[in-house]
């Protein structure tokens, strides 16, 4: 089955029932503009209620570097996800953590920019205006293609969900999915029901 990631995490029930389905990787928001902000303290709680081979992560948005490192310890993530305008030296100084560049896609894909970034994994969302991820819009997968010529594992985001996951692994092929609103009852709260619907969807890959 693809590898999955259940971003925006602010409850243990909701990790739990990620985890228990599946969930490869659960990601947790350290941008306070999000409606699914978490406190370190709250995911520093969850996370040690995680059982083994759980990748945690931590997403972050334009923020300090000290910051990131300081809340990365607490809360013991092992990997951080960068969902801002970072640049690609920003992202090469977090020595010991797997690192997690995301990109908006609009209207073009240019491997070539999204190549000078020296992480572990790439991620692409949908471009919206006004919010780093949890839009709940899709874009056309059409413009990432040519994805494999980044020679780096790719994260398919934005808009997925029960209704066009299957659909989006087909056509795309990435080695993980991320998913966050699609599986969401309220922003913040999940739902078990599109949770089990999503992995259900998922188990055909």
């Amino acid at each position: 089955m693809v590898r999955v990631k259940i971003c925006g995490i602010t409850n243990e029930r909701d990790a739990l029932a990620a985890v228990k389905y599946g969930a490869w990787a659960l990601g947790f928001v350290f941008y306070a503009k999000s409606p699914r902000y978490v406190t370190p303290a709250k995911a520093k709680a969850i996370i040690q209620r995680l059982p083994p081979f759980v990748t945690a992560v931590g997403v972050f948005v334009n923020e300090q570097l000290s910051v990131v490192k300081r809340i990365a310890e607490f809360c013991g993530l092992n990997a951080l996800q960068f969902h801002g305008d970072e640049t690609p030296a920003y992202c090469q100084k977090f020595k010991g953590y797997k690192t997690i560049k995301a990109f908006r896609i609009k209207d073009k894909f240019d491997p070539r920019n999204i190549s000078r970034y020296k992480v572990d994994a790439y991620l692409l969302d949908a471009f919206h205006e006004k919010l780093f991820g949890g839009s709940g819009q899709t874009f056309n997968w059409d413009f990432i293609e040519d994805h494999k010529k980044l020679n780096k594992p790719v994260i398919l985001s934005g808009g997925l969900s029960p209704r066009n996951v299957a659909q989006s692994i087909s056509k795309v092929k990435p080695y993980a999915i991320d998913v966050s609103s699609g599986v969401e009852q309220s922003p913040g709260k999940k739902s078990d029901k599109f949770i089990r619907e999503f992995f259900y969807e998922c188990h055909h890959f």
